[in-house]
């Protein structure tokens, strides 16, 4: 084996689970990729005749460069216009999910956790480190990031779907919900939506959207009736169906012209959340990939 395949065949073997844990992390594609490629770097540099499990390594590397981004990315989220949601990522059709996926509403959960609560979270619960392992990385005992784990999980159980809804039912959930809402089909909204649903709009101060969640069926009612009567229903066009994150959902081009995407997380056969993406920025590579 020659030098150059012996420095990248071990590293490119673990670039696609490296970029699905620095993704849960920042919730961000772009400093995700950064990420990796500054772990690129420093396998490099390293002396790898004292590096006796490659994927620990990397692992251990992606994990706290993402703990000093997050500092700044918790700077800047404190300063973000109106809601943030991850950028969305598209799931091919036929994929099946991973052992290691997480929907945009845990992760949403995952926000409101310490950093390391969040590393020891996805570390030993989503992508099943070893605790010992994960002690190392974040430099903790095993008890403490026991704690943190357990913590962690805590709070996101509540996030946690009771049931998972299968692709054909959540397909035609939200086929359901672009027909009515684009319509401004009350009475259809209304059998679709839990009665606490809540609408989150992210719009990153680039393009107009929502500064607060829409909560309550009453408002999300009003919200599209309103809609409808100052726009006619062709102006909205459905490009593709796709599954953001784990939940279903599409991508469309709104009455202003605007392309989003909308997921949603769907509870006891009804939508409880809804989730819309519009910032430019983070479609930007969504939109390549899906060839729109």
């Amino acid at each position: 084996m020659s030098h150059q395949a012996a420095l990248t065949g071990p590293f490119e073997a673990q670039r696609p689970r490296l970029l699905r844990l620095a993704y849960r992390m920042l919730g961000s594609r772009a400093e995700s990729e950064d990420i990796v490629q500054e772990a690129w770097l420093r396998w490099q540099a390293a002396d790898r005749s004292t590096i006796a499990e490659p994927a620990a390594y990397l692992s251990r590397i992606v994990t706290r460069l993402c703990l000093d981004a997050l500092k700044s990315a918790r700077a800047r989220r404190e300063t973000y216009i109106g809601p943030w949601l991850p950028e969305p990522v598209a799931e091919p059709p036929e994929e099946e999910p991973r052992a290691d996926e997480l929907t945009l509403t845990l992760m949403l959960a995952l926000e409101r956790l310490s950093p390391l609560e969040r590393a020891a979270f996805l570390l030993h619960d989503v992508f099943e480190v070893p605790l010992g392992e994960v002690a190392a990385t974040l430099e903790r005992d095993p008890a403490a990031v026991r704690q943190l784990a357990s913590r962690a999980r805590r709070h996101v159980r509540e996030a946690r779907p009771r049931y998972q809804v299968g692709r054909e039912e959540g397909e035609r959930l939200a086929r359901a919900f672009f027909d009515a809402s684009s319509k401004g089909d009350v009475q259809s909204l209304s059998a679709l939506l839990a009665e606490d649903a809540v609408l989150h709009s992210d719009g990153g101060g680039k393009v107009i959207a929502f500064h607060n969640p829409i909560t309550g069926l009453a408002r999300i009612l009003r919200l599209y009736a309103g809609l409808s009567r100052k726009y006619s229903p062709e102006q909205i066009v459905l490009l593709r169906p796709l599954r953001i994150d784990g939940l279903p959902g599409y991508l469309s081009r709104e009455r202003d012209g605007i392309l989003q995407t909308t997921a949603f997380d769907i509870r006891d056969g009804r939508i409880a959340a809804i989730y819309i993406t519009r910032n430019p920025d983070k479609l930007a590579r969504l939109v390549d990939e899906v060839g729109v």
